[in-house]
Formats: C-alpha cells, structure tokens, sequence
C-alpha cells in the first residue's frame, strides 16, 4: 500500500491538497459539527451554511487585503465559465452607459432615436481587449468572439506572433496594440490570464500600460496562481478563477469585483435593449448582481466546496499572521527557485520552455533532451518510482511540468531537485 507520505503530486489541477484539510473533509462528510449530518447534506441555505461562506470570504480578504468596496462571489462555472461572465456582465454595463449618455442628450423620452443612436455606437465603438499570451487566454478570447462577433475582439496582444506561432514570451507593452481610452470612452475591458497553467508563462507584475485613474476596466483570470503572492486587487475590476488549483477542489469558481459594478452605482442592460442590439443575454446564474444579492446562494451552491477553500485559506491566515500571503509568496519563489536552478544548471538536458523573464512560478515548463518522446517517458518513469507525480506535461504541447502549487512542500521541491541532478548525471 501506497502512503500519502510517500507521494509528492505536481499536477497542474485538480491539484494536491493539504493532508490535514483532506483529513477533516473525511470527518465532516460523514457528520459535521455533530450534527449526525454530512457536510454534502445539510442545506445551503442554513446557518451552517452561511458560516462556511463568511468565514471563507473573511479568510480570503485577510490574505488579499481585498478592500471594503469589493465583493467576494462564488460561483460553479470554473474559470472557463469566467471567460463568458466577465463578457455577459462588463459589455452590458458598457452598454447601459453608453444608452445612458444617449439619452441624456436627445432626451429619455425617443426610444427610437436612442437605439438608432446606441446602435452605431455599439457598432462603432465595443471593444473588448485580450492579451493572448497562452492557451487559455487565447480560449477566452475565442468565447469573447462567439459571443459578440470577431469586430468586437481587439487581440492587442499574440505573443505567438513573436515566437514562432508558440507560446512562451509577453511582447513588450510599447508592441501591445490596446484600444485608444479617450474622453468619452475605450473597450468595455481589458482581459489577460495571470498565469498560463498550459505554457507556463506568468505575468511578473501589473501592466503598466493599465495602470491610471483613466484605465479601462480590467479584468483577470488567477486560476492558476491564486493566493500564492500579494496582488493590488484595487487595480483591478475583476478578478476571477477556478479553485482547483490552489485553493480547493474541483466545484466553485471565485470572483472578486469592484461593488461599483453593482447596483445601484452600476446598471445593467436590459435583456430586451441586448437583444435589440443583437448582444447576448447571459444566463441569470451568471449574473453578478443576481449572485452579490443573493450572497452568492441563488442557486444551490456546493457548501463541501466552498468549506475545503475555506479551510486552505483560513490555515494560510493561521501559518502567516500579519504577513498574510506574503508569507506564501516567499515559500513559493524559494520553490520555483530551487527548480528552475537545476534545470539552468543542466541547460544541456534541460529546456525551460518559455522566457525566463515570464517564467512562471506556478508551472514550471520544460524539455528533456530536446523533446525526445522516449527520453521523455523514462524521465516520467523515472519519477513516479521516487514518488513524484504529475509531471507529464499539457496534452497540447508535450514535455514536463511540475506544478508548483501551494500544497506541494519544499521537501517534496527538493526531491525533485534532486531528481533533476541525478538524472542529469546518469544522462
């Protein structure tokens, strides 16, 4: 029989969990707080219930240092579901103001000029940004475009372009060909993903080309690297990701977003004004003023789910203290750290696949003699015999990647460090 103890998983999500988080989720699953219930069983809208919530959420804000004016949601589309939220909600606010601004100009009261009038701009004028720096940027896009038709969609960035038609660089911002913000307006959004869990590229900071009081609204999948350094969410308007990967298991998304989006600050188009403009509707669980009212209970939330993340984040609060989740960041630097020096140390068998000022600390992405199908396999191979798990790369693109997420210990880096040097001498 295989021990937990012995196996160190390095899967890019569903990713490793803490021991101890998957040794109370066994209790609770058969009888939480005594209640002779599972945790899968009681309701979700009882007061157990709404105390997973709030102590999740609050344990999610101490680590991030989320602001008052930002609402905490959770969701059951995963990221990818993210990608069509973030176009349903931010084009039909986009929409409502530009109605609003229309009418205030030729008056309330002639629709038909309003609309004729929203019409043109909406032709003229919606744009949505994407960075495509990886696969899953790049499948954001794509449902952007499904959408609301490809002129809607500015790729002010394909990183493919400068690299060969693959991933694995962020052209310079001077090359980014971004929607012009100008007085009366700019795109409904920017879009990027933080971190490309297929290609391993991370943005190493906030652009600075979205930086100012003038930036459009911004938006970002942190699917992949969430609650694993500090982040100025004040800079942006929406933050969203799946928690398979850091945070909890597979089940809920997460999303954090300015409450100006909300009403009343913020209104909405109407289905019917969306229809008219041949926009789409988007579906009521996906809307966020349906969610932020309903406290994210609308519909039947998976409370299990939501009680691990909260388990995970609310043990980061306990281990770091004042540090928060800087003091994370540094355990997961020391990691990818500690990796990609072995791997530069042999670069003659190892290849880190993208560009080392985009490395990814998360998913750390690389070859074994040149990409030898079979050199490859015994490396695998080689591996899952010392315990190391989880380290075949991304079915789109081949290769190794070890998934650095929170869970995985330094002890279990090490190993794999050491692994790294002994094949390398035996090679």
């Amino acid at each position: 029989m295989v021990n937990r103890s012995d196996i160190h998983y390095f899967g890019a999500g569903p990713a490793p969990l803490p021991t101890t988080v998957l040794e109370n989720a066994a209790h609770v699953l058969l009888n939480y707080k005594d209640k002779g219930l599972g945790l899968c069983e009681i309701s979700h809208r009882s007061p157990e219930a709404n105390e997973i919530l709030d102590n999740t959420k609050k344990a999610l804000i101490t680590l991030l240092d989320i602001p008052d004016d930002y609402e905490v949601l959770f969701l059951q589309s995963g990221g990818t579901g993210g990608f069509s939220s973030t176009v349903y909600n931010l084009v039909s606010i986009w929409v409502e103001k530009k109605r609003a601004q229309i009418a205030a100009e030729v008056g309330d009261d002639d629709d038909a000029k309003v609309l004729e009038r929203l019409r043109k701009v909406v032709d003229d004028e919606l744009k949505l940004d994407y960075l495509v720096t990886g696969s899953w940027s790049l499948k954001a896009s794509q449902e952007a475009t499904r959408l609301v038709g490809a002129k809607h969609v500015n790729v002010a960035v394909d990183a493919r372009k400068l690299n060969n038609g693959k991933f694995g660089h962020i052209p310079a911002e001077h090359e980014w060909s971004l929607t012009p913000r100008t007085s009366g307006g700019g795109p409904a959004f920017v879009y990027f993903c933080d971190n490309e869990t297929v290609g391993g590229v991370e943005f190493p900071a906030f652009p600075h080309s979205l930086e100012g009081d003038d930036a459009p609204l911004v938006c970002a999948d942190m699917s992949s690297n969430f609650i694993s350094r500090k982040v100025d969410v004040r800079k942006y308007a929406v933050i969203f990701g799946g928690a398979q990967k850091n945070i909890g298991n597979t089940g809920i998304a997460i999303v954090i977003l300015r409450k100006s989006l909300l009403p009343p600050t913020s209104k909405t188009a109407s289905p019917d004004l969306l229809r008219a403009l041949n926009l789409p509707v988007g579906p009521i669980v996906f809307d966020y003023a349906t969610v932020a009212k309903n406290n994210s209970l609308y519909n039947t939330l998976p409370i299990f789910d939501v009680w691990v993340a909260g388990q995970v984040m609310e043990a980061l609060v306990d281990k770091y203290g004042a540090r928060r989740i800087a003091g994370q960041e540094e355990v997961s630097n020391e990691k990818a750290r500690l990796i990609y020096e072995a791997l530069d140390k042999y670069s003659h068998l190892y290849r880190v696949v993208p560009d080392k000022v985009v490395r990814s600390r998360m998913n750390i992405c690389f070859r074994v003699h040149g990409g030898d199908p079979e050199k490859e396999k015994a490396f695998l191979a080689g591996a899952e015999k010392r315990g190391l798990l989880g380290l075949k790369g991304h079915r789109d693109v081949g290769g190794i990647r070890a998934s650095n997420y929170n869970a995985v210990s330094l002890e279990g880096a090490k190993l794999l460090v050491s692994y790294l040097e002994e094949y390398a001498k035996s090679a």
